[in-house]
């Protein structure tokens, strides 16, 4: 999926350099912009989030073909998109919940660099509702209970990662296994052939006998 359908583009007009930035020193993103990590991207937005008055969503990720590690990842605004109603098929039907999502375009792109470094290559400013300053903690100040579920979604990933590899070597494994047994299947079938050939030749020397 391409993240980047849809999004607006901020230029980076004023020709700042890419700069490294703290997830503390809080300022507007733009076009250029350089975290060392996925998670200080994430922290930084969030404070942003926080002081301009609205809530991050750690929106859709891009993934590698081949190891499947994360190579770009969008932050929303949690109003982000429109509530699409699922049938519910199963148990008896619930009272729909008021939806938050009014639409919103709002958002931050980064993706990693070929050093390493997670660059912002794309940024909506503009809010389609309007922004509320609350007095909410940030990510940083995450209570246990926040931590532990950040820990276990992490766990998850780990483990969906080495799922992934253990598939591939499973896969390739029983290929190795069909290579082998095609190469056994071939070698036995010459030594039948030879020892039928070998019991012909001494029926013959039999009958000449």
């Amino acid at each position: 999926m391409d993240l980047d359908v849809g999004a607006e583009t901020v230029d980076n007009s004023d020709g700042r350099e890419l700069v490294a930035c703290e997830a503390s020193a809080i300022q507007e993103p733009y076009v250029g912009m350089e975290f060392d990590s996925e998670d200080a991207a994430k922290g930084f937005y969030d404070e942003y989030a926080r002081r301009e008055g609205f809530i991050m969503r750690i929106d859709q990720c891009r993934r590698s073909e081949v190891d499947k590690r994360i190579l770009s990842r969008r932050l929303s605004c949690n109003k982000q998109g429109y509530y699409v109603k699922m049938k519910d098929q199963f148990g008896p039907v619930r009272k729909p919940r008021a939806s938050t999502r009014e639409g919103c375009k709002a958002m931050m792109l980064v993706k990693v660099n070929k050093s390493g470094k997670w660059v912002v290559t794309r940024f909506v400013k503009e809010h389609t509702h309007p922004l509320v300053i609350s007095g909410r903690p940030s990510r940083n100040a995450m209570d246990s209970k926040d931590r532990r579920i950040q820990e276990l979604t992490i766990e998850l990933e780990r483990q969906d990662r080495l799922c992934d590899l253990y598939r591939e070597q499973i896969t390739t494994f029983l290929q190795n296994v069909e290579d082998q047994t095609d190469m056994l299947s071939t070698k036995i079938l010459v030594v039948v052939n030879n020892v039928r050939e070998l019991e012909t030749e001494v029926q013959k020397s039999s009958h000449h006998r």
